[in-house]
């Protein structure tokens, strides 16, 4: 086996030999039962996004800053809430990115494919795109009472 086995299970053919179907706990592990399995799995999901994504530690970083401007700058709310919109679909976008990117590694087995290329592209694509929005959005917000703090 490669060095990508502990992210896989790779089932056999003696596994279904005679119509058996794999151990039930095995596969349960990746199947949402309830509610609270769900969340687990979201959240186990944001955290590897951030443990693994160096961008997604940048838009973090990105996101404090722009939270402790609006507090410092008392930013009305109807400013908060295409702050914290702008935000929380920035994080949705890289999130999917993300997926996208693994999801494309695996399917291309680590190998360059122009489609593979071409699909990360048009993913992190998607990402610049909420970036600029959210870039405008921070302008429209901080711009006016920047100016008034230096330029009087």
């Amino acid at each position: 086996m490669d060095l990508h086995d502990k992210d896989t299970k790779v089932y056999e053919k003696v596994d279904f030999k005679n119509g058996n179907i794999p151990v039930k706990p095995d596969r349960q592990r990746w199947k949402n039962t309830n509610f609270i399995s769900s969340f687990e799995f979201a959240v186990t999901g944001i955290w590897t996004a951030f443990k693994q994504e160096r961008n997604m530690r940048k838009h973090a970083i990105s996101t404090v800053l722009a939270i402790l401007c609006g507090l410092f700058f008392q930013i009305s709310k109807v400013d908060w809430l295409f702050l914290l919109l702008s935000i929380s679909l920035v994080f949705m976008a890289e999130l999917i990115n993300s997926a996208i990117e693994n999801v494309v590694d695996l399917a291309a087995d680590y190998q360059f494919h122009m489609r593979a290329k071409r699909a990360k592209d048009m993913a992190a694509g998607a990402v610049l795109v909420i970036s600029g929005f959210a870039v405008l959005v921070g302008l429209f917000i901080f711009l006016p009472p920047l100016w008034k703090l230096f330029f009087g």
